[in-house]
């Protein structure tokens, strides 16, 4: 698989170069910004919930950006909000990582490893008459930011840097209460760019830290504080999502102005939208906390370990992101091309077997009773290395219900009595002749006789056969199975949107379970996250959570049939 992050439409050819990539070139080259150094980039997600796909884009770019220019990339978790962080998460985050392929070495941060060196910094700052503290309550914060082409102001801006100080110093000691007070940058309040309006560099939370516990009762601000981070830990390209744009020119005063010992170049790049999902982690939790997911986890969910879940593989996902490219215009993704890519990876990987989802009996009635004879079946036709495995046929067999019909449809070339000669795959010709009803008229089995000269392939006497070719599953050796059939989570293609409820905007047929499925027996000692195929009927893999010996669990992964639009 390449490694290159692809510029173009999804599914067309990699063009194998992006705007990042030719920023660092310019930066790399003789006479750039970073000739002679190594590309080191980061990857800052902040653990208060589990990556989800729109995550992984940033993540894929970084790592990724850093292998084609024989770089490193650091995993620094952004922790500097004492009120969210959990150590649940800081373990997902690295697992999911790992598991797409990615490493970080012994380049392992978190942004509070840092606190005493933003605090340092801050003091320098108003030292420099670059930063004061400010009294403004929230109320008059907002009141006092004013608007386009109209100041902001604040009654401290003026303070004594000796005030400043001695201020910041208390704040840190814990005098004041949370709220009282607060540290500025002293830059421009009357600029057209918001976020350069005299920032907010620390605020006062009296709250225990999941990492340094009651230490501090100050935190730094992202903007203040990551810019910092990057420097200190030789970032030379800092690269994050679109909304950080007008982020920039602060992310630059704070390197500028800051006594540190690199000067990282911050580009941004478009996040990516999927339609048919939500990206919000907030909104993520809300289904969770509010029980319409069984959790994050859950197969219908856009995290990296719902995707896991559900049968995604590493390969898949990581091609995605490539594919869908880097690009300054931010877009939204079919659902479907996320599939689409499945759907690839899986049919070069994924064993063929058979099953019956919606089971019924199949009696062929001239085989010999008590007798049962093993058959060959490829494991999978597109990779010859995956060889061939022995199933068992008997007399009584299942087949999926839609298989027959007894009062056939036009063209219907499946089984019906008196139809067309159909075979079981990788076993014999038969053809039906009737079937069993119960009391209330149901079908409850089909009877067919079979020509025990056809076995295996075409027969000898060379009869074109005109049926369809169908899986079927030995009634004495299968195995029962639950199989959940999952569908999008929002049956609304865009429930992110402003002024939705997304909610409201739920499938309520997203899960379908089915139980008493039949599977073949050679799935006795599948081990998750196995991925397979069950002919004619899509891709599954055995549940990493709920299959158990016995009670076998599996997800349908995606479907055969690509609906998505090239």
């Amino acid at each position: 698989m390449a490694d290159e992050i692809r510029n173009s439409v999804p599914g067309e050819p990699e063009t194998g170069r992006n705007f990042i990539h030719a920023f660092i070139e310019e930066d790399t080259a003789p006479g750039g910004r970073f000739a002679g150094m190594t590309v080191h980039t980061r990857f800052p997600p902040e653990p208060n919930g589990y990556l989800h796909i729109g995550h992984c884009k940033a993540l894929v770019i970084n790592f990724s950006t850093a292998e084609k220019f024989g770089g490193l990339c650091n995993l620094r978790m952004d922790d500097t909000n004492p009120t969210k962080e959990d150590v649940e998460y800081v373990e997902a985050i690295q697992e999911d990582i790992h598991w797409l392929g990615f490493d970080w070495g012994d380049r392992f941060f978190y942004g509070s490893d840092y606190f005493e060196e933003d605090y340092r910094q801050a003091e320098l700052l108003i030292q420099k008459g670059l930063a004061y503290v400010c009294e403004l309550t929230p109320e008059e914060f907002k009141e006092y930011r004013g608007s386009v082409g109209v100041p902001a102001r604040s009654p401290w801006r003026d303070r004594p840097i000796e005030e400043s100080l001695d201020l910041f110093r208390r704040m840190r000691a814990g005098e004041f209460p949370d709220g009282a007070m607060t540290l500025r940058a002293k830059i421009d309040l009357a600029s057209g760019n918001f976020n350069m309006r005299d920032p907010v560099f620390y605020r006062i939370r009296h709250i225990s830290h999941h990492r340094q516990g009651d230490k501090w009762c100050i935190y730094p601000m992202y903007d203040f504080a990551h810019p910092i981070q990057d420097a200190l830990e030789g970032i030379t390209h800092s690269l994050c999502s679109l909304e950080y744009e007008n982020h920039r020119p602060l992310y630059d005063w704070v390197i500028e102005n800051c006594d540190l010992p690199s000067k990282p170049r911050q580009i941004e790049f478009a996040r990516l939208g999927i339609d048919h999902t939500v990206m919000s982690k907030r909104k993520l939790r809300a289904l969770v906390e509010g029980g319409q997911v069984s959790g994050w986890d859950d197969p219908r969910m856009p995290t990296l370990c719902g995707l896991r879940r559900r049968g995604y593989t590493p390969r898949a996902i990581r091609n995605f992101c490539e594919r869908v490219g880097v690009a300054k215009v931010p877009s939204t993704v079919e659902y479907g091309f996320l599939e689409h890519c499945l759907r690839e990876d899986l049919n070069l990987t994924a064993e063929r077997v058979m099953s019956a989802l919606h089971p019924l009996k199949l009696i062929v009635t001239n085989y010999p009773e008590g007798q049962r004879e093993s058959v060959t079946v490829e494991n999978n036709p597109t990779d010859p290395a995956a060889g061939t495995r022995q199933v068992t046929f008997s007399r009584e067999l299942w087949i999926e219900a839609d298989d027959f019909l007894e009062k056939p449809a036009p063209k219907y070339k499946r089984l019906t009595p008196g139809g067309l000669e159909c075979r079981l795959k990788g076993a014999y010709l038969v053809r039906c002749t009737g079937c069993e009803h119960d009391a209330d008229g149901n079908v409850t089995a089909v009877l067919c006789e079979y020509d025990p000269d056809s076995r295996g392939g075409d027969p000898a006497d060379g009869r074109k056969v005109k049926g369809a070719t169908l899986h079927w599953v030995d009634a004495g050796t299968a195995l029962d199975a639950e199989v959940r059939l999952y569908d999008n989570l929002f049956s609304d293609a865009a429930p992110d949107d402003a002024g939705k409820d997304f909610m409201e905007c739920l499938n309520p047929d997203s899960l379908e379970v089915l139980t008493g499925c039949k599977v073949e027996s050679t799935l006795k000692d599948a081990v998750a996250p196995a991925n397979f195929q069950f002919m004619r009927l899509g891709y599954f893999c055995l549940d990493n959570k709920d299959s158990r010996p016995g009670h076998l669990v599996f997800n349908r992964s995606v479907s055969l049939k690509d609906s998505y639009k090239r």
